[in-house]
């Protein structure tokens, strides 16, 4: 049973918009000023109430996933359900920037004895893990006080009512096997520690198969541009987005086949990537110096694994090839598509991101507007592969506009959504 009480929201958007305004206040002190607030003006409820939630505020770019991540509640699958289900929403629902969201971590009022006492259980491992938790809420800065002083504990749904995580494996989909990842392994390495588990949202996309490339990579970075002292690579930003578009998309049932790798980048928040040459392609190849061996060498991994998949008896199966454009510095330029000449599927699935970005642009930058086009281009890659396929440019690297559509950890995650919401729509269709 959630608490309601006349006032509280009043009361809590009143603080939340004052330091919207309030240029010193940055989002993690608005996220615990506002949850302590509620935690302190309703401390006297906790005792006549079953059950109370952790209140947080959405930031800008978050999602469900990220959100628990940051609370480090996304180990446990049932962390995810309980989200949905106490905010009353649907399963793989969008969250809104600036909302107030119920974290599955409940709220008690610590008797100043022992945890165990509190929550009442026996188990002494169990105490010492929510006191762990606490703590390490507390160096975070998510907690504003320890719970001893300010009585109130926070103890996640999973200590609760939960099964404990899947163990570590070091094979997945994306590696050696390729089983159906809507119920199989939920671990995967190459998307970095923070990153490797990956909650099933849903299976919409249970039975699609997709191969996202990041252009580039080994000995060649691509294009490069610059941002005052620190060099961008393309590859580097390329590689972020493909990596995000597919945890995306595995979240959601599919089969994802990353087939430029990199052993030590996994997801990362910085704003510049460090340039490097360790790059693979599928199959532990090393990337090699000649551009056309380069190019031939990716396009075979992805025709071997298309054939392959196509006998098993897999009908819907794309690739995806992420890349970020070079022009002159003065020349904007927003998303734009290429796919094969006399390949319908790909034109389609082209269109279908294009109008997938025109109307994000239209909901989050009115008045902006979005030339993004959808043309046909002879690339090796589109013309040597068999898949159906769609080229993505990002930006012009060089373009100090069109650099924070990269550089900004934000907009790389929300590229990697719209696209993912857009391949989800051409899957649909199809």
């Amino acid at each position: 049973m959630k608490f309601q009480v006349i006032g509280l929201v009043h009361w809590r958007y009143t603080l939340y918009n004052i330091l919207m305004f309030n240029k010193k206040a940055n989002v993690v002190q608005m996220r615990l000023i506002v949850s302590s607030l509620f935690l302190i003006m309703h401390t006297w409820s906790i005792y006549a109430q079953k059950i109370e939630y952790l209140q947080v505020v959405a930031r800008p770019g978050d999602d469900v996933v990220s959100l628990l991540s940051l609370y480090q509640l996304d180990k446990y699958a049932c962390n995810l359900t309980s989200f949905y289900k106490i905010n009353e929403l649907e399963s793989g629902q969008y969250l809104f920037a600036n909302r107030v969201y119920s974290l599955p971590v409940r709220v008690f009022k610590y008797n100043g004895s022992s945890i165990r006492s509190t929550i009442g259980i026996d188990n002494w491992d169990k105490a010492k893990r929510i006191q762990a938790y606490n703590e390490s809420m507390l160096k975070a800065e998510l907690r504003l006080t320890d719970y001893v002083r300010s009585k109130i504990l926070w103890v996640p749904v999973h200590e609760l009512d939960c099964q404990a995580p899947p163990e570590k494996t070091d094979t997945s989909v994306l590696d050696l096997k390729t089983p159906d990842t809507a119920m199989g392994n939920r671990i995967f390495p190459i998307f970095g520690k923070k990153h490797q588990y990956i909650p099933l949202e849903s299976t919409k996309l249970k039975g699609a198969i997709y191969y996202i490339v990041g252009g580039h990579g080994g000995p060649d970075p691509g294009a490069v541009g610059w941002q005052g002292q620190y060099k961008l690579c393309e590859d580097e930003y390329a590689y972020d987005v493909a990596l995000r578009l597919a945890r995306q998309l595995i979240s959601h049932g599919a089969t994802v086949y990353i087939i430029i790798r990199d052993p030590n980048d996994g997801i990362r928040s910085n704003k510049y990537l460090g340039c490097d040459k360790d790059e693979y392609c599928w199959g532990n190849l090393k990337i090699p110096l000649n551009q056309k061996e380069r190019l031939t060498q990716r396009s075979s991994a992805v025709n071997e694994l298309y054939q392959k998949n196509k006998k098993r008896g897999v009908t819907y199966q794309r690739l995806i090839m992420i890349h970020v454009d070079s022009r002159n510095k003065t020349e904007r330029t927003d998303l734009f598509f290429y796919y094969p000449e006399e390949d319908e599927v790909g034109k389609s699935m082209a269109k279908t991101l294009q109008n997938t970005i025109k109307q994000k642009y239209n909901t989050y930058q009115k008045n902006r507007g979005y030339f993004g086009t959808v043309t046909t281009r002879d690339l090796h890659m589109l013309r040597e592969t068999e898949v159906p396929s769609t080229y993505i440019e990002l930006g012009n690297i060089k373009n100090k506009a069109d650099q924070k559509r990269i550089v900004l950890e934000v907009n790389r995650q929300a590229l990697a959504k719209w696209l993912m919401e857009g391949l989800m729509m051409d899957h649909r269709n199809n």
